[in-house]
């Protein structure tokens, strides 16, 4: 029932539109149906495309590591990331050029610790006897603001260091203990490279070389990420190609002993 009236349906209407288009001039029936389609086809919702760009697929899968966020996230996503990451240029300069003055001042002009602490303290002591000597006379008022350190940052600051260091011990415990070679291996290079960087620089140069390439290399990898990331996955790609090939050459040579059955 439903079929012979939707064809009944049809059929009026297509007579109702050769009636239109006898009556009417050709090239102006010609025009009323193609804007009458048109109203229609713009009525219509517009169906979304199934294609898929497979370059951005293949940008969120090849992150670096697998991850998923942003590398502002990664980075804590807070004041220390904006920055390492240069949100703001004049905050990220001040904090590398106070690290770069402090570190010329201990290694070209080799003073010592103690002997800017020494100077530091002298320095503040002149402006102190200075302020309460004359300021009595311009101001009649010879009372120095009292400088002092807030217990909380040393606090603050033990906690953190505290904290970092814990992490990082745990993490030597869990790959010494995980029976995992391939993870045990990495970590001994790591340390064994460290141990080489140190022979070759002192302390604090090598402290002053982690803070450069804190506040220099995130922000390159957040500019250039895309080639970053597929250099590095070539290179990883590489070491897995030898890392199986020295399991199946040497490593799996190796006897292991076997479990004592009771």
């Amino acid at each position: 029932m439903s079929e012979h009236s939707g064809s009944a349906t049809e059929k009026i209407m297509h007579n109702i539109m050769d009636t239109i288009a006898d009556k009417l001039p050709k090239q102006k029936s010609d025009n009323i149906m193609n804007n009458i389609m048109d109203t229609i086809s713009d009525k219509l919702p517009k169906q979304k495309s199934g294609h898929f760009d497979q370059a951005s697929v293949s940008d969120k899968v090849n992150k670096m590591f697998g991850r998923q966020r942003s590398l502002h996230g990664v980075l804590g996503g807070g004041k220390s990331a904006d920055v390492l990451l240069w949100r703001n240029k004049k905050i990220s300069s001040s904090v590398l050029g106070l690290a770069t003055a402090i570190w010329v001042f201990f290694e070209w002009l080799d003073y010592h610790f103690l002997t800017i602490i020494s100077f530091v303290l002298v320095l503040g002591m002149v402006v102190q006897f200075v302020w309460s000597n004359f300021s009595s006379k311009l101001n009649g008022s010879s009372k120095v603001p009292r400088v002092e350190i807030p217990d909380e940052l040393f606090v603050n600051v033990a906690v953190a260091i505290g904290a970092q260091v814990n992490k990082f011990l745990g993490f030597l415990q869990d790959v010494s203990c995980e029976r995992n070679l391939k993870h045990f291996v990495v970590a001994i290079v790591g340390l064994w490279a460290a141990s080489v960087v140190g022979s070759w620089f002192n302390f604090l140069t090598v402290i002053y070389i982690g803070f450069v390439c804190a506040h220099t290399l995130p922000v390159l990898y957040e500019k250039y990420e895309d080639q970053v990331d597929e250099f590095l996955y070539s290179i990883l790609g590489l070491l897995r190609d030898q890392y199986q090939k020295l399991d199946s050459g040497v490593l799996s040579r190796i006897p292991k002993g076997n479990k004592k059955t009771e």
